[in-house]
This record gives C-alpha cells, structure tokens and sequence, in this order.
C-alpha cells in the first residue's frame, strides 16, 4: 500500500520527504538505487525541486550517494562502535569487519609537551612516535597518530605493527592496558587527513583524544580520527544527581 502524498503543514514538505526516504534508505542493503525523482515526485506528490533539497540533504549527512551519470543509491551504513576500552582490531572484528593496518610512519622522537606530560615523562625524554591507517574491509576507517613511552617498549620500532598494538603491549612487554582517559571532538578533515582517508578535504571527522594506562602507568597518548560518515560511537547513559 502506497503512502498518503505529502500535503503542506507544520513540517516543511522536503522535511517530510527526508523521513520518508531515511526510512527507506535504512530499509535497502547498501548500493540499493533509489527510485528516480520523477517517480520521487508522482509518489509523494511534490516537486522536484523538493525532492532535490531532500536528497541533498541525505546526501550531505551520509544516508546517501550520488552517482554521476547513474543515479543515487543508499550509502554504506557506519561502523557503531560501543564507547569501550577495545583495540581497533577487536573493534571491528565485533562488527563483523575485517581490519587491516598500513604503517605509516615509526621514529623515536622528542614527543610535544602535551604528550610529554600525558605519558609523565622527563624534560628530554624521548617516546615512539607511530602513526598507522587503519581500513575495515579494504576501506579507510581511521588514522591513528600515536606516542609510546620508549622507557616500557625499548624495541618497538622491531615489532610488527600491522595488527592489535595493545595485543602486543600485553604479550611481547608484559604491558596489558586496563583503563583510558578519552576525549571526543568532532572537526573538519584538513587536506592530509582527507588524503588519507580517501574523503573531501572539509568533510566531518570525529577524533579521539586518549591516554591509556597499564595499572597506574600512562603508556599511549594517541589521537585517532575517523570518518565521520563510516563510523558512530553508541553510549549508554544513566541519570545523574543533575
């Protein structure tokens, strides 16, 4: 049974239209086509230029995909990653993803004062710089930017770092991470995370701000950015005294 059309009231017509069609997109697997807007346009009964702004909008938020010269289809869904302390690797093998790791970059170095300070470190001491990307499924996922405290992890730079680094911590140093201190921040992706990530230069990133601990020790201060269309943080709340 077709929908009743769209008629004017409280809800602006092309807002009306992006329920309808967020609905739908969540009922289609990934690159489903979606219906073509003269057919968008009979079946709802609006105008074009209202189902446009629709799918625009779907479009911007990642609901959506806009093929040139093909039509539109439903994007791939975003990894939802519940907030807890895991390892990327075992992070996405819960959602069903195959991880995968390309090493970009591994040197001792002078780390910045705030790294300096989250891994307690003495003025002029160096610490691992590793910076890694991350894909799930063969596709960008996220780019790790982190610092290890060279004082526990002497060698690590000949260590394989393709797979779970805190799996490594724990068997090869004895250095098992239990708790993390973690910011989220969302920002605009710059030209060299955008490269990385296979996205526009300005689309959406979420990036994680963290200092895991081994026991009472800082060991990882990291900074992890993802993109924003292909991955979502799930939480549980509970009330406060506020």
């Amino acid at each position: 049974m077709s929908e009743p059309l769209i008629v004017d009231g409280v809800v602006p017509k092309h807002e009306q239209l992006r329920g309808r069609l967020t609905e739908l997109a969540a009922r289609l697997p990934a690159g489903s086509p979606l219906p073509g807007e003269r057919q968008l346009c009979v079946e709802h009964g609006v105008s074009r230029i209202t189902v446009r702004e629709a799918i625009g909008q779907l479009v911007s938020e990642g609901v959506l995909v806009r093929v040139r010269g093909k039509g539109t289809f439903v994007a791939e869904r975003a990894a939802r990653s519940q907030l807890h302390l895991a390892s990327f690797t075992q992070d996405m093998r819960r959602l069903g993803l195959r991880p995968s790791t390309v090493v970009l970059d591994v040197a001792r170095l002078t780390p910045p004062p705030a790294t300096r300070r989250a891994l307690q470190l003495p003025a002029g001491a160096q610490a691992w710089h590793v910076r890694r990307l991350r894909l799930a499924d063969e596709q960008p996922m996220s780019i790790d930017d982190a610092w290890y405290d060279a004082r526990v992890l002497p060698d690590l730079d000949r260590q394989d770092l393709t797979g779970s680094l805190y799996t490594l911590l724990a068997e090869t140093y004895g250095c098992t991470i239990d708790r993390a201190e973690q910011t989220v921040r969302a920002t605009d992706a710059d030209r060299e995370r955008a490269v990385l990530l296979g996205m526009s230069t300005g689309r959406p990133v979420l990036v994680f701000d963290r200092v895991s601990y081994s026991g009472s020790r800082p060991v990882e201060h990291a900074e992890t950015t993802y993109r924003g269309d292909r991955y979502e943080v799930q939480m549980t709340v509970g009330l406060g005294d506020g």
